[in-house]
């Protein structure tokens, strides 16, 4: 009679199946978070860029002033500030599964919301509450990531990632305006909410938080995660005190504060710009008269200009993803051929926040419209140059508490994200529409961000300092 092989209760079944890791080649299940994390950041891209494209229609049924739409923008900055690091920790603490799946139903109904509210106050407390829920996602698949990737395809997920994320965004502003041509804003927030619905019931019947819990991965995909053991289990005993004190961790918060406060730009006030600084250019551009004429009969004038206005908003975005991508790609090759870590990280990081400074001044002063919208996209790529190094520094610094160093670079990254919507409407109303100025405090800050990288410290583990 054979030997019944014994049955050990504290190993998963799906792990007690497997064979022996030398006899097998690594599955590739590991690559398919990437692909939930990628469609997530595009969702959450078009519920947070939505309310750009539909300010027009919300500020004429709401009688907002500008400092008032200001302020809204600003709304949803203060809170995915506020609530990074609470939802890094939980991730932390309870996985990234629990969280993320709560915290994308919470945004999904507030999204919904935003149809439904009847006054300044009530879109303000519905954009707070909503930004509340956001703030959840990067950190948590960053979680994510750091349980079921080794360190050396990390900095390429969260490139793909953000082009993911940077994508979504610049197809929005064309997606927004096509869906409200057949129904009206309310009804379209309704719409868009849908989508987070949908990811969330597919994400909690594939995903596990331990990758050792998913029949889809053999023993050979788990040799390769092996170092990622700490990352997997929970950890609420965060080291506040050490995080505070280290001089990395303020420098990796003030470049992150300095990167979106550019950036919001692209996705809060840019419409609103385009439509009213640019529209004579827009409609005497060669380009933008053929595209026009294309349109003529289907739309109204009105329509029509914000048709092409969406368009040339989304360039942006589309460059950023670009400027993600080809950070992620090249420092990988650049690290494989025996670069130092932290100087190719600074590298990207000075050369994103001078490039972005300087390109995003340039397009003020380009008359035509289409250059000008060049010149700000090369910009935005140079912006997301920044972005696979900053995210890989939470997972390196952070290590099991990757959640929380995340959570705590993107809240002082999103302060920001509300300071500058804020102060962009305050010039508006108070400075007779001063754009010149906005644009220049915004490519001021951008190269404060890139002097932060010099002294950077990208690499040293928070854990490891705090153990001395």
């Amino acid at each position: 009679m054979p030997d019944v092989p014994s049955i050990n209760e504290s190993t998963p079944l799906a792990e007690q199946s497997r064979p022996e890791a030398s006899s097998l080649r690594p599955t590739h299940t590991r690559y398919w978070v990437i692909a939930f994390a990628v469609t997530l950041a595009i969702i959450q891209y078009i519920d947070r860029v939505c309310i750009s494209q539909a300010m027009p229609d919300v500020a004429r049924d709401l009688k907002l002033t500008e400092s008032q739409k200001g302020a809204i923008f600003a709304a949803f900055g203060l809170a995915y500030a506020l609530f990074e690091i609470p939802t890094g920790w939980l991730g932390d603490k309870l996985g990234a599964k629990k969280v993320l799946i709560r915290v994308v139903l919470w945004w999904s109904f507030f999204t919904a919301a935003t149809g439904w509210v009847w006054n300044y106050f009530s879109l303000a407390l519905t954009r707070f509450l909503f930004g509340a829920g956001e703030a959840g996602c990067f950190p948590n698949l960053t979680k994510a990531f750091s349980a079921w990737l080794p360190s050396h395809e990390r900095t390429r997920a969260q490139a793909i990632m953000w082009m993911g994320a940077r994508w979504g965004g610049a197809f929005t502003p064309l997606l927004v305006v096509s869906v409200m041509a057949f129904m009206s804003w309310r009804l379209a927030f309704l719409l868009f909410a849908l989508l987070g619905v949908v990811w969330t019931i597919v994400f909690y019947w594939w995903f596990r938080d331990n990758p050792r819990d998913h029949k889809g991965v053999n023993a050979a995909e788990l040799e390769l995660l092996q170092e990622n053991e700490q990352n997997v289990k929970g950890h609420g005993d965060v080291p506040w005190l050490e995080l505070v004190r280290r001089p990395a961790m303020w420098l990796l918060w003030a470049q992150y504060f300095c990167l979106s406060y550019g950036w919001y730009f692209y996705i809060t006030w840019l419409p609103d710009y385009l439509r009213t600084e640019r529209s004579m250019e827009i409609k005497s551009n060669a380009l933008m008269k053929w595209l026009a004429g294309l349109l003529e009969g289907s739309l109204t004038p009105e329509m029509t200009v914000r048709v092409l206005a969406a368009a040339l908003a989304g360039i942006p975005l589309l460059f950023g993803g670009f400027g993600s991508l080809a950070a992620g790609t090249i420092s990988n090759r650049w690290l494989a051929l025996g670069g130092d870590v932290v100087r190719v990280r600074r590298f990207f990081a000075f050369l994103g926040f001078t490039g972005a400074a300087a390109l995003l001044m340039t397009s003020f002063y380009i008359k035509d419209p289409l250059l000008a919208m060049l010149s700000m996209g090369m910009a935005s790529f140079c912006n997301d140059l920044t972005m696979p190094g900053s995210w890989s520094t939470c997972m390196d610094v952070g290590g099991k508490y990757a959640g929380t160093v995340s959570g705590s670079m993107n809240m002082m990254g999103n302060f920001g994200g509300m300071a500058g919507p804020f102060v962009v409407g305050w010039i508006l109303e108070f400075t007779n529409r001063d754009w010149q100025l906005a644009f220049m405090i915004s490519s001021i800050i951008y190269f404060m961000g890139g002097f932060c990288w010099l002294f950077l410290d990208p690499v040293t583990p928070l854990e490891k300092k705090a153990k001395g």
